[in-house]
């Protein structure tokens, strides 16, 4: 019967005044006639005695009026004990006094932690009882015969208002914390006001239903030829010095004014209004400094434009050679597309490049290389090729890291911490419901990790989050009832739901879920999920067969349909939507309303769309099937319930959405394995698209590394092995990456193995193109060793500086906090730095085999085969090939040259490039502000996932947050501390107490996100051990715990343990089986101020947590609080943990998963520092969006870092501070603008993106130091050399950086994954246009503007001078 009992505790809980008044009523029922002014008359009775009892049980007092009694002493200290308004003569018997005591003592529990309350509850049912002037305000309206006796039928109560409205304004605030709910929502059924109040109280109940067993009707006045007036004892305030409440349970009291919840901060709230127009202050005051800029800056250009066509007589410039730097001599011939050319040994004039030191160094080392390199390639291509394939021997020891903790949570994260403490001094997140022990809850609380197996983004865990923890508050609600140990061994998946929800029309407006067509068709959806039949292992598995049944053999579906315990047949006999409509209100009092597996069923679980308590209101019905994870004889963990998974998808699928559609219906659904299967299907999807993407980059590089395509010579000319070897060079240093970090025991992760090969085929492809173009651009007379040499002299320093850079950027990300971010940076540094090595060795060794090829008349492809002079015009396949003869410049050359210069070089086009540049940049800032933290849910499915819909009514519908608890550590509960009154929120507690605080935030749920006051074992506590809850903490004669009557009456059951007062033959037990010496605890004289002594909390604390809640005391920790304390060395008088559980509000957006956490922190934060005690707040998603509480300062720290680490190689290298400067600057523009792009398309912060960022730093170099170094070394005004670098590099950085990154992005648009098209497509497409426009656009207008002096010097060619090798 234990169970039982247990199963209706919140019936009876809910009972609890009911029954009061039920007694009171039996008390009630006092006059029969009113007709008679001597009955209404002061010392008389209307109702005295118990005459009968209903078919029910409920007792029924006599109508017949007598004059009151007198009691004796010892039945008058009774009733003053409880009843202190009431004395002399009285109008009840000692029977109906006992009857209203026993069953009062079920109302105490929830009332005594705030005594004004209490007393005020008591005083109305101590006069409607007992009062000796009875009759002066009750009246019994009429009468009904039971066994052949006269009964109580009805009764006017006359009552004041001033009563009335004192006694609710005393307790409608009172809490009862074990539910996170107030009291009055159990004991007044959620009453807004006294009158809803009362007319619930006197509303006469159905038989077997909770309620009045007659009517009661309040009434505040009555005629005064009646004789009867109002009962109008003194109602105290809650704010009462005497009979004080705490804060929490009375927020109006005086003491507490001084503590008015925060005000809500709202970041962002500056703003300045200019008439009709509203801006925020960062906006006002950037556009305020780009008006200030752009007019300084027409100002200087229109000056410098009138000094330009005013020229004043000049001296000729110096030109100071630093001291140490190097003087390297080069031909500039007018025909600009040669590098260097040999010419006559004749004295003449030279141009000559002074370079820096480093670039010094760097310039004969590649000279010297290159041609070393191009006499020994197949000694470089083997050597380096060995290194490399020795790294990739690490991969024997590859691993994957997928679990979610290693991944996002960094090893001194504080919510780790806390998450450790938790689960090791409380429990695991999940142990909290003792029903679910050792239970997996559908990969989400209790199998956390297989959650994450899937893929590392964090976004998975959002997708689980809101879908489940509606059905988390629900279990948290049974778990306190079903605490019998043989439960503790079910393993449960809380798994398959569907979402029914009606369409919202042309308002907006979605009409109520709760009609009889709508509750009909989820019959019918039920009726066609019962028949699923899956075949597992050879055998058909149903519903039933897998489902989690607590009790019995009913599955504890979460569905509406459980008010009608799952029977369509008791839908009519029940009374149809308006028993639905009752059950919303009463699910917890009503044997009607019970589901059929014996729990109540919060309506909030099984309803969407509501505001408030408003559930008929709700739009959506949510279904969910918990479902057991039992072990089948073949050891397959889950085999029955996949097999039965896949079955309840596809007859969705084919049945139920054809029939929801037809019926204007939206249904949604979501199964355990359906998160895992949409995420194999997208990663086969998406491998697709990646590939496709490879692909179309390898077929641009083959393309663009070749000659313009002509058939007569295409064959050879081609150079498709030559850009297949380089893409297996890319792909060589990711993989040798890769096997040195798992050699060293570093695992990879499921971004590095996306995105890296990626973002090094992008990196890579640069120096193929550049290198490839140089070595085309070198004079065709020189040797293949020459060209070679002076190819690597000219574009070596730079391809060393870019590469340097992007290394040293990706590097910066070790010092990102989350693993996979550094992990992922790590790799990425050494693969780029792989990358760079292969292709300034193997790769030029490669270039040399190829234009040896080519020079020989081999096919490309197939090189074995070679032309014959006799096929084919040698001298011109050979020219056409290698190029003997001089080359004419290609089209994109010849464009950059002598379009795209010559039109920045007008000084209307610089000043439009200019403005328009740093409007986009400072209107980026401004957009910055805008950027969300975060990691949408929907964006890690395929985009046509039925999830979609699913998630996106989860996060529409839901009305329940996730649990929050808030731990304390050393809790001190000796009665020397203070410790107790500084936690507590019951009578006498400080008014600035944890629990108050708690209280309060929860009034303010926009800006705490705390939804309710907190569940307080240690209120509950002090509650159990009071003498008010004589019915609570009892102890035998012996001093052993003594349960509560109604749970003796189980443990006295023929099958059950006798209590120790009923072991012996001394007849210490009543006739009724229950003992007589069963008394309370604690006298008031034995505690201090209402609180134990060290030594009593010490002995009576584990009786608590080990007490069972029933109907007598619902105040029993068993259940609730079970894993709320840790007992571990307690005895000590130090509680090491301690947790007090509440709810935040619903989050349904990232940001408020990351504001919700904020806002706890901040709030615990502010608390312990007042108090002195050391408090953290924990959820089970704070480790993992903790990254986002600061993932601004980590983005804007490694940003500044990478482009930090970029300027400090620009300047080693160059020795320039004016060029390094510029090219920090033009990294800054286009991170900044990228950002300003992110908050456009609604791009959120998060560990991709900053990964993204970071990246973009080293890929936007590549459009930077080329045109720059160009720059440097070419000689002529800025204008010229402006021209002179676009001419020599802008084609290749439009062909070989730009157009190679644009075509291998493009294709990943058709993924169908979101992730990709936002983070990868989206991003890197964002990435590539900006740095296009930086690079070939602004940054060219700036340099012709105030670019760097050109370090050529004209000097004298002597006879000795270098050969043409030599030179640049």
């Amino acid at each position: 019967m234990a169970v039982r009992v247990q199963i209706y505790l919140f019936q009876i809980l809910f009972l609890v005044f009911v029954v009061s008044a039920e007694r009171s009523d039996t008390r009630f029922l006092l006059t029969s006639n009113a007709s008679s002014g001597e009955r209404h008359s002061e010392e008389y009775c209307v109702m005295y005695d118990i005459c009968g009892k209903r078919s029910d049980g409920k007792v029924l007092n006599c109508p017949y009026g007598s004059p009151s009694v007198k009691p004796d002493d010892m039945f008058s200290s009774k009733i003053q004990s409880m009843c202190p308004t009431i004395s002399g003569n009285i109008c009840c018997t000692e029977a109906q006094f006992d009857t209203l005591q026993t069953q009062v003592q079920q109302a105490i529990p929830f009332l005594v932690g705030c005594p004004a309350c209490l007393r005020n509850f008591l005083n109305l049912f101590c006069e409607l009882t007992c009062s000796p002037n009875q009759s002066l305000f009750i009246n019994v309206t009429s009468v009904s015969k039971v066994n052949n006796n006269l009964t109580v039928a009805g009764i006017d109560f006359i009552i004041t208002d001033a009563f009335g409205e004192g006694l609710y304004n005393s307790c409608k605030d009172v809490k009862f914390g074990t539910m996170n709910t107030r009291a009055i929502d159990f004991i007044g059924a959620g009453a807004k006001n006294f009158k809803e109040w009362f007319a619930f109280i006197g509303t006469r109940a159905t038989p077997n239903m909770p309620g009045s067993p007659y009517a009661i009707n309040f009434r505040p006045s009555i005629a005064e030829s009646s004789g009867m007036k109002p009962m109008n004892v003194s109602a105290y305030s809650c704010g009462d010095t005497s009979l004080g409440c705490s804060c929490g349970d009375c927020p109006s009291a005086s003491v507490c004014s001084d503590y008015a919840p925060p005000s809500i901060h709202i970041e962002g709230s500056c703003s300045v209004r200019i008439g009709s127009l509203k801006a925020k202050c960062i906006e006002f005051s950037l556009a305020i400094i780009y008006v200030i800029l752009v007019s300084i800056f027409l100002g200087w250009g229109l000056c410098h434009r009138s000094r330009e066509r005013n020229p004043a007589p000049r001296m000729k410039p110096m030109l100071n050679v630093m001291d140490g730097s190097e003087l390297h001599s080069t031909n500039r011939p007018k025909d600009e597309n040669l590098s260097s050319q040999v010419l006559e040994d004749v004295p003449q004039l030279r141009n000559g490049v002074q370079l820096s030191i480093v670039q010094g160094y760097m310039s004969n080392f590649y000279r010297r290389y290159g041609t070393w390199v191009a006499r020994h390639p197949t000694i470089i291509l083997c050597s380096s090729l060995a290194i490399v394939l020795v790294l990739c021997l690490g991969l024997i020891r590859f691993k994957v890291e997928t679990r979610p903790e290693k991944l996002w949570v960094g090893p001194g994260s504080k919510a780790a911490e806390e998450k450790q403490f938790f689960d090791s001094h409380l429990a695991p997140f999940y142990r909290i419901e003792q029903i679910l022990e050792g239970m997996k809850i559908m990969n989400f609380f209790l199998d956390f990790n297989r959650l994450h197996s899937s893929t590392p983004l964090e976004g998975i865990l959002s997708l689980r989050l809101n879908s489940i923890l509606a059905l988390y508050h629900l279990l948290d609600l049974v778990s306190k009832f079903f605490c019998d140990d043989k439960l503790s061994d079910v393993k449960l998946d809380l798994t398959d739901s569907i979402v029914l929800a009606t369409i919202p029309d042309a308002n907006g407006i979605s009409p109520s879920i709760v009609t009889e067509n709508n509750i009909k068709l989820l019959f019918e959806i039920q009726k066609k999920v019962d028949g699923i039949r899956a075949n597992s292992s050879g055998s058909m598995i149903s519903l039933t067969d897998i489902c989690m049944k607590p009790i019995g053999q009913d599955c504890a579906t979460q569905s509406v349909l459980q008010y009608f315990k799952m029977d369509p047949r008791n839908y009519d006999d029940y009374g149809g939507v308006q028993h639905v409509e009752y059950c919303f209100q009463h699910y917890t009092s009503t044997d009607t309303c019970m589901s059929a597996f014996k729990a109540p069923l919060d309506p909030s679980t099984a309803l969407g769309g509501f505001s408030g308590n408003n559930y008929s209101e709700a739009s959506a019905f949510i279904v969910t099937y918990p479902v057991n994870n039992a072990i089948d004889k073949e050891g397959n963990e889950i085999g029955r319930a996949v097999a039965w998974e896949k079955a309840f998808i596809q007859i969705v699928k084919d049945d139920l959405l054809p029939m929801m559609q037809s019926k204007n219906l939206t249904l949604s659904f979501s199964s355990e394995s359906s998160i895992e299967e949409e995420l194999k299907r997208e990663s086969t999807a998406d491998a697709i698209t990646i590939s496709i993407s490879y692909l179309v980059m390898f077929a641009y590089i083959s393309l663009t590394l070749g000659d313009s395509p002509r058939l007569s010579s295409f064959y050879i000319s081609s150079k498709i092995l030559l850009g297949l070897a380089g893409v297996m060079l890319v792909m060589l240093s990711v993989l040798g990456s890769v096997g040195f970090f798992s050699a060293i025991g570093v695992k990879s992760t499921l971004i590095i193995m996306e995105v890296i090969p990626f973002l090094v085929l992008a990196v890579g492809v640069d120096n193929m193109c550049i290198l490839v173009h140089a070595v085309k651009r070198q004079p065709l007379e020189l040797p293949l060793e020459g060209r070679i040499s002076n190819a690597l002299v000219e574009v070596g320093p730079s391809i060393t500086l870019a590469s340097l850079a992007e290394v040293l950027a990706f590097a910066v990300g070790t010092f990102i906090p989350m693993p996979a971010c550094r992990v992922f940076s790590m790799f990425a540094a050494l693969a780029v730095l792989l990358d760079f090595l292969l292709q300034v060795t193997a790769f030029v060794a490669l270039i040399v085999f190829d234009f040896l090829r080519a020079e020989d008349r081999r096919i490309d492809c197939i090189p074995c085969i070679k032309i014959s002079p006799s096929y084919a015009d040698s001298d011109k396949i050979s020219s056409e090939s290698v190029g003997i003869g001089q080359r004419k410049p290609g089209l994109l050359a010849r464009y950059m040259k002598e379009v795209h210069a010559p039109i920045l070089s007008l000084w209307g086009v610089k000043l439009v490039v200019i403005s328009v540049f740093v409007a986009f940049a400072l209107t980026s800032i401004a957009l910055c502000t805008r950027i969300q933290p975060g990691l949408e849910q929907k964006i890690v499915l395929p985009r046509d996932s039925y999830l979609q819909g699913y998630f996106n009514n989860v996060s529409e519908y839901l009305r329940i947050g996730p649990p929050l608890y808030f731990v304390v550590k050393n809790y001190n509960y000796s009665s020397e501390s203070r410790h107790t009154n500084q936690l507590c929120s019951i009578s006498q507690c400080n008014s600035d107490s944890l629990l108050n605080e708690i209280a309060r935030a929860s009034l303010i749920p926009e800006s705490s996100y705390i939804a309710k006051p907190a569940a307080s074992w240690l209120d509950d506590f002090l509650v159990w051990i009071s003498p008010e809850a004589f019915g609570c903490c009892r102890k035998f004669t012996n001093g052993s715990y003594c349960p509560p009557d109604d749970q003796l009456l189980d443990m006295i059951a023929p099958d059950k343990i006798k209590p120790p007062c009923c072991a012996s033959e001394d007849g210490s037990c009543n006739p009724n089986g229950l003992c007589k010496d069963c008394t309370t605890c604690f006298l008031h004289s034995d505690l201090y101020n209402d609180r134990p002594s060290t030594a009593q909390f010490r002995e009576k604390l584990p009786w608590f947590l080990t007490a069972l809640p029933s109907a007598d005391c619902s105040k029993g920790g068993h259940g609730a609080y079970t894993s709320s304390v840790e007992l571990k060395g307690f005895e000590s008088g130090i509680i090491q943990a301690s947790s007090f559980r509440t709810y935040h509000t619903p989050l349904n957006k990232q940001v408020d998963y990351v504001n919700s956490m904020r806002a706890a922190r901040e709030f615990t934060s502010r608390v312990s520092d007042s108090l002195k005690i050391e408090i953290f707040p924990y959820s089970v998603f704070y480790m993992f969006f903790e990254q986002y509480l600061d993932i601004w300062r980590t983005a804007l720290i490694n940003l500044a870092i990478a482009i930090g680490a970029v300027f400090v190689v620009c300047l080693v290298i160059t020795c320039s501070l004016w060029s390094s400067a510029i090219i920090l600057l033009v990294l800054a523009m286009i991170v900044v603008d990228l950002m300003g792009v992110m908050a456009i398309l609604n791009i959120q912060l998060n560990a991709l993106s900053v990964v993204n960022l970071v990246m973009a730093v080293g890929i936007a170099v590549e459009f930077c130091v080329h045109t720059t170094h160009a720059f440097s070394v070419s000689s002529g005004d800025r204008n010229q050399r402006m021209k002179e670098a676009l001419g020599t590099m802008g084609a290749s950085v439009f062909s070989g950086i730009t157009l190679t990154k644009l075509v291998g992005v493009i294709i990943l648009c058709f993924s169908r994954t979101e992730v990709f098209v936002v983070y990868y497509f989206q991003m890197y497409l964002a990435l590539v246009l900006l740095g296009f426009f930086h690079g070939l656009v602004f940054l060219p207008v700036v340099l012709s503007m105030c670019g760097p002096p050109s370090r050529c010097v004209l000097i004298d060619k002597l006879e000795d001078q270098p050969s043409p090798a030599s030179q640049l």
